[in-house]
């Protein structure tokens, strides 16, 4: 960039200093390339899938019974996540209304379940194969159901029976 730089500067001087036989300047303009930026970056694509807490919105409009909702920011996330590197853009945890208090707690997948929203499709299912994969190794850590639309990770309760979580995954495919 530097060079180009200087080689713009190179051509106003030439050009303001070119005259022709008789002595006269001639009035000359010489437009300067745009600047842009080096090949080697590329541009932060601009998201086009709703935020996590517009998802739990709409899965409420779908009619699931969600209660309580938490929208997390980059200091609330329990996860460490949250606009990290091959992390989440947003996440919005909610409550599921059939799920008694003391079988979870808030803020907890098992409370009802959970969005997160990937600057890419291939992060969100990069993640829900991370977590399944944690699930199988060490099932201490619990199940959860787990389901990918585009750049949305919709995290449910294994606490709701399978039918009750497929609601969940039919709502999701009907919001895009």
């Amino acid at each position: 960039m530097i060079k180009r730089a200087g080689a713009v500067a190179c051509l106003i001087i030439l050009a303001g200093c070119s005259g022709g036989s008789s002595g006269r300047h001639v009035a000359s303009t010489v437009t300067a390339p745009a600047l842009t930026s080096s090949p080697s970056a590329s541009p932060k694509p601009t998201p086009t899938a709703k935020s996590a807490a517009a998802v739990v919105a709409a899965l409420k409009a779908k009619g699931l019974p969600i209660g309580s909702v938490i929208v997390y920011t980059a200091a609330t996330d329990p996860n460490h996540l949250l606009g990290r590197p091959n992390g989440y853009d947003s996440k919005a945890s909610f409550t599921d209304t059939r799920i008694k208090p003391s079988d979870s707690t808030q803020g907890n997948v098992d409370a009802g379940g959970s969005v997160e929203v990937f600057a890419a499709a291939a992060d969100a299912q990069a993640r829900k194969t991370y977590i399944q994969a944690a699930e199988k190794s060490a099932p201490i850590v619990g199940t959860e159901y787990d389901y990918v639309t585009g750049r949305v990770l919709l995290r449910v309760s294994s606490v709701l029976t399978p039918d009750q979580a497929q609601q969940y995954e039919a709502a999701l495919a009907g919001i895009g």
